[in-house]
Parts: C-alpha cells; structure tokens; sequence
C-alpha cells in the first residue's frame, strides 16, 4: 500500500519537472480564472452590504430619533398603518434598537470609527416601508410627510441609491463571471493537454507496465495527481492574489472620511477566509476533471 503511494508521489513529481513550461501555464491560467471567482464572491458581498437595508422591497425608511417617546413610536406607526391603499402594512416592519445596531454592524463593517459612535441605545430605530404604488413622485411626497412627525430623525428612499447600485453591482458580477468561466474552460483545456503530454512522452513505459500487468487505475492515478495539483496551486496563487487585492482595497476605503457610503463595500475578513477556501475546492475540481478526462482518453497510447 505505502509502496504504491510512494510511486504516485515520484511519479507525479517527476511529470512536474518534465512539464515545467505546461505546468506553469496550466496554473497561471488556473489562478487568473479563480482570481476573477473570488473578485466576483467579494464584489457581490461587497454591494450586498449597501443594499442589505433595502431588502424585501422595502422603499423608503423612516428613521426615529433614540430619544424618541413609545407615544411618538406610536403615532408613527399608526400614521404609516393610515394609508393602505399606499402602504403595504403587511410588510411594514419596525427595527428596535438591537435589531438596527445588528444591521449597523453589517452597514459599517469597513468603517470602524462610525460604528464606534454607535451604540445600541443611541442608534435610530427604524420603520421598514413597502410601498404598493408605483409612483416615485407619490412615494416622495409621503416621506416629506413622515420628515414632519414628531420623534422622526429623517426619510431614506431606496431610488436615492438603490438603481445605480443594483445596475453596477449586475453588470460587474456577469462580466466578471462570464471571464472566469471562459477561462476556467481554458485551465482545463491546458490542464488536460499537459497531461496529455506526459502520457504521449511516456508511451513506451505505460505500454511496458501493461504487459506487465498494472491496471489502468495503477497508471492513471499520477497522472490524475498531477492536474489536481496543478488546479490546487492555482487556487493557492489566486488566493494570495486575492488577499492583496482586498487588502489594497481595504487601505484604500480606509482613507476615506468616516461616515461615506464607500466604507460599506469593505469585506469582512471571514468572507475572505470563506471565498478562499471555495476557490481552493474549485481550483481542485478543475485540475481533477481536466486530468481525468485526458488520464482516461488517451491511456491507450
């Protein structure tokens, strides 16, 4: 058993060296095409943290001031209920203080120094509206209605933001996954033509462990390791590139004034730690099928 091990293990080091230039293509592209993965998971967390407070279809926030009366929270939750030809009530949700600090936490991951004024009893609550009228103009007018009401801080309106938001945050995440599926097509064409290689150039011993007896599987098996390492060290380099990119990126929105918009695109650490290790499963997947299906289709040389 360990013998065997031991041969896969030499085997597939030796077809390293012998397809050096192959190899390093095979990776390179590997770790290009799950760098363009990992931007896309990030870019999408990303915009998701300047959307989450829109979710549901919620339009417009009424944000109450956290001195605010239980009589005031009152009066403006049965104004709000007023109007149900307009307002869909069903929907209308009220974020006390320890729900709008959690979402705060989430808003302001990259901006430490807001979220370090907040607090979960000086926070705004807030009132979630779903409108049922599709009129901007009609929407617009209730909130400088709301804007009036005793103990309310101020009115958000999802068009504010919501439509430029959402149009960029789809147009990079199609290209940026349209580029890395054609180019995770492109690793396992290498990936496979690497493999195919090694086994053209080692027709005369393959031809000599079969009359000798070795499976198919026996032959195969180091070959196979060799396009599944070659797709994990592409995740590790596309995992390094990655870090630095969201590195960079962090240092850069840091140096913006706290309390911009920008300082939510930042991604959390354990995000990252998350999408690396997808990209590593990934890169591993790509570099096994890419080594099977040459490792089957030309074992007869």
């Amino acid at each position: 058993m360990f013998s065997r091990i031991g041969y896969a293990i030499r085997e597939t080091w030796a077809s390293f060296r012998r397809n050096l230039t192959l190899t390093a293509a095979a990776v390179l592209t590997s770790a290009v095409s799950l760098l363009l993965v990992g931007t896309t998971f990030l870019i999408q967390r990303a915009f998701e943290n300047l959307l989450v407070q829109w979710r549901g279809d919620v339009e417009m926030i009424v944000f109450v001031r956290s001195d605010a009366s239980a009589e005031q929270i009152t009066l403006i939750d049965s104004v709000l209920r007023a109007s149900p030809t307009i307002i869909d009530v069903n929907k209308l949700k009220y974020l006390n203080k320890t729900e709008s600090y959690e979402e705060a936490k989430r808003i302001f991951v990259g901006d430490p120094v807001t979220l370090s004024l907040l607090t979960p009893e000086s926070i705004p609550t807030q009132f979630k509206v779903v409108p049922l009228s599709d009129d901007p103009t009609l929407v617009r007018s209730l909130s400088d209605q709301y804007r009036t009401l005793p103990g309310v801080e101020a009115v958000a309106l999802a068009e504010d933001e919501f439509q430029v938001i959402s149009t960029l945050s789809n147009f990079i995440r199609v290209v940026t996954l349209v580029m890395s599926l054609v180019l995770l097509v492109v690793a396992v064409g290498l990936i496979w033509n690497t493999i195919r290689t090694a086994m053209f150039a080692r027709r005369r011993e393959i031809e000599v462990m079969k009359l000798v007896g070795a499976t198919n599987w026996f032959i195969r098996v180091p070959f196979m390791l060799e396009g599944l390492l070659q797709g994990l060290l592409g995740g590790v380099v596309s995992c390094g590139g990655l870090w630095a990119l969201n590195s960079a990126w962090s240092s850069g929105v840091a140096s913006f004034k706290p309390g911009t918009g920008i300082s939510s695109l930042i991604v959390p650490s354990s995000y990252l730690t998350s999408v690396m290790l997808i990209l590593l499963g990934i890169g591993a997947v790509v570099g096994a099928v890419g080594s099977a299906i040459a490792a089957t289709r030309f074992l007869d040389v």
